[in-house]
């Protein structure tokens, strides 16, 4: 299935039903008086975020919506049956903007969240509703209303615990599918991830967090080299993110130091709020130097860049330290999650009068 990350889609609300013109006709009764009801209101369109999509692919082939128009009112004062409303699934974490105006309209980010995009029309009015002390049989009704109708633009920022981010072959996507069922092209060139892939990292038998894994960054990324620039976006929710260094002697990178430098210029020049997500340093391909220097690599390197944060060693494609990895992400997320829900809990402080 192809990842699609933005999507412009055109929604229509139903138009309310017309009222009616209508008397009263029953026998032995010659004027009846008026009983024209009124129409059903038109249906909205609300999109409605789902934990059960992580793409706009749905809409690649369908970008036109449509809610069920109210129906006209009926005689003996019946009113016309309301349109349904609809109700459109899209992945959490999307955006929605007014595409002429690139105005923010909403963000769903919890399950279940809903978003009304355009309203339906009111309903028409029945003659009924005329009659006066000096109009006792109106013949005048009124039409419903026509929806809203306006085309939106849909934003993919992906909701995901922790996020990978490296040079082309960092080994991003095979430290992704060593920790969890995620299962992306791997190979031994630049660019083998052309989208972005989520997977579950299950910690024990009760705990898991969501990683994301994206195309890798070259320099110019931000003005729109490479891949990576596209998929930036889906970084910005992360809790942590995991800053890959290949430390293969045998790499076609530059060198660790380069590579870290390029890639955090380009973080920071796409969005400058990226510097406030705690960054790891993950030294990767550690089996390819002998056991007795790994400490001496990660020393260097953690000297070169001045590094205050917190760092590991591992191999992910022999799985070396990949465990101790994601413990202490599971560990670090659980500390963030109390942390956040003693800042809710906390009363606030009373006001001096």
């Amino acid at each position: 299935m192809r990842f699609v990350d933005e999507v412009v889609i055109n929604v229509k609300a139903g138009k309310g039903g017309n009222g009616i013109v209508s008397f009263r006709r029953e026998k032995y009764i010659e004027f009846g008086g008026p009983d024209g009801g009124d129409g059903g209101d038109g249906g909205s369109v609300y999109l409605r975020a789902s934990d059960g999509l992580n793409t706009l692919s749905d809409f690649r082939y369908t970008r036109h919506f449509e809610a069920e128009n109210g129906a006209a009112g009926e005689g003996r004062n019946k009113r016309g049956r309301s349109g349904e409303d609809l109700y459109i699934d899209v992945p959490l974490g999307t955006q929605v903007f007014v595409a002429e105006t690139d105005e923010l309209m909403g963000d769903l980010t919890a399950v279940g969240q809903t978003l009304l995009v355009a309203k339906g029309g009111f309903h028409g009015i029945g003659n009924t509703r005329y009659k006066s002390s000096v109009n006792r049989a109106p013949r005048q009704c009124k039409a419903g209303g026509l929806g809203e109708e306006r085309v939106i633009r849909l934003e993919l920022k992906l909701l995901a615990d922790v996020g990978l981010l490296g040079m082309p072959n960092a080994g991003k996507s095979t430290l992704i599918a060593q920790v969890s069922s995620a299962k992306p092209k791997i190979a031994d060139y630049p660019f083998t991830t052309l989208h972005p892939n989520l997977g579950v990292v299950r910690v024990g038998a009760l705990q898991s967090f969501v990683m994301a894994d994206i195309p890798g960054l070259i320099a110019g990324a931000a003005d729109g080299m490479g891949l990576g620039h596209q998929f930036l976006r889906h970084l910005a929710r992360n809790r942590i993110l995991l800053h890959l260094l290949d430390c293969s002697p045998m790499s076609d990178s530059q060198n660790p130091i380069t590579d870290f430098e390029q890639v955090s210029a380009e973080l920071i020049k796409y969005d400058a709020d990226f510097a406030q997500i705690p960054r790891w340093l993950v030294l990767n391909k550690m089996d390819t130097l002998p056991p007795e220097l790994w400490q001496q690599k990660q020393e260097e390197i953690v000297r070169a860049l001045n590094w205050q944060g917190k760092v590991f060693s591992i191999s992910a494609a022999a799985g070396i330290g990949t465990a101790e990895l994601c413990t202490a992400i599971m560990q670090e997320l659980t500390a963030m999650k109390a942390n956040q829900t003693a800042e809710n809990d906390e009363p606030n402080a009373p006001e001096l009068i």
